[in-house]
């Protein structure tokens, strides 16, 4: 049944605060970013001088901006997916019945509380190549003691371990609340059948929690993709030799450090296509392998 309105104007006066609020806070922020990628900042900032599409042609011919690209994609493909995989292994034994399960849960999630600048700043501290934990460890197992910020690999290897566990409490309630949603009548069914703990995993549980796995897969990509500057910035500011400078990085120093607005305008909507891109392509591909429903 369609619903009725009194008059034809209701139904506007009611979206009237929404739109609003969203033409204030996303679509005039929006066409002022589009607008200011025209131009080219000159004296810090003081004068712009319109250049049409040259900002965007500068960075797409930019080898650095490209390595830059390179190093972000492969940064997210591996947050994503160890994070994923390790948070929903780690949810599928919490879901069991252990002693202290619930004590196990608050401790596994709390990292999520902290913001990306925080758990840089500990992690920071626990890699310290003189005086961190990680370190510590490492010496009394291998005899080593690597320098991870003075090491391309390993400064980035430092901070997908951060953004990995600094996410790893998010990607845990969805999969909790995802398990507990789940029959225990198809797990007997397996048991019975006499699959093993790989084969109702893979075969049972994933198929079944495909809706929660590709809603996070997108959430985790978006996070990887945005949400760790304030990371690289606390840990390691794009180095050494801008290894670990990723996309959004290299835009904070464009826009704030540079005061090069019309080129950071430029990296804004160009990193905005592309994730919108890489989002659509999973609804096209990923998503049809989900299956919503028992």
């Amino acid at each position: 049944m369609q619903a009725k309105f009194p008059g034809k104007l209701l139904p506007y006066i009611f979206l009237l605060p929404t739109i609003i609020i969203c033409g204030l806070f996303i679509y005039y922020p929006a066409a002022m970013t589009f607008r200011t990628s025209m131009y080219q900042s000159l004296f810090f900032g003081a004068r712009q001088r319109f250049v049409g599409i040259q900002n965007f042609t500068r960075l797409l011919t930019s080898p650095n901006y490209l390595r830059s690209m390179g190093i972000t994609l492969w940064f997210v493909f591996l947050v994503v997916a160890i994070g994923l995989s390790l948070s929903l292994l780690i949810a599928v034994l919490l879901n069991r019945k252990l002693h202290a399960a619930k004590a196990l849960r608050v401790a596994l999630v709390w990292p999520y509380a902290l913001s990306p600048a925080v758990a840089g700043t500990i992690w920071l501290f626990l890699f310290n190549p003189h005086s961190g934990l990680v370190n510590y460890l490492l010496d009394l197992l291998f005899s080593n003691k690597p320098d991870w910020f003075s090491h391309p690999t390993l400064a980035l290897t430092m901070l997908i371990v951060t953004s990995i566990w600094n996410n790893f409490g998010y990607n845990l309630v969805f999969f909790l609340a995802g398990l507990q949603n789940i029959s225990d009548s198809f797990m007997e069914a397996a048991e019975v059948d006499g699959a093993s703990f790989w084969r109702q995993l893979f075969h049972v549980t994933i198929p079944l929690l495909s809706p929660t796995i590709f809603f996070l897969l997108v959430i985790n990509i978006n996070y990887a993709f945005f949400d760790t500057v304030g990371m690289v910035d606390v840990m390691t500011k794009g180095g050494p030799a801008n290894a670990t400078n990723m996309l959004i990085y290299q835009l904070y120093k464009d826009g704030f450090q540079n005061f090069n607005s019309g080129l950071a305008a430029a990296q804004s909507l160009i990193l905005f296509v592309f994730v919108v891109g890489l989002t659509l392509l999973q609804f096209r591909t990923t998503g049809r392998m989900v299956h919503y429903g028992s």
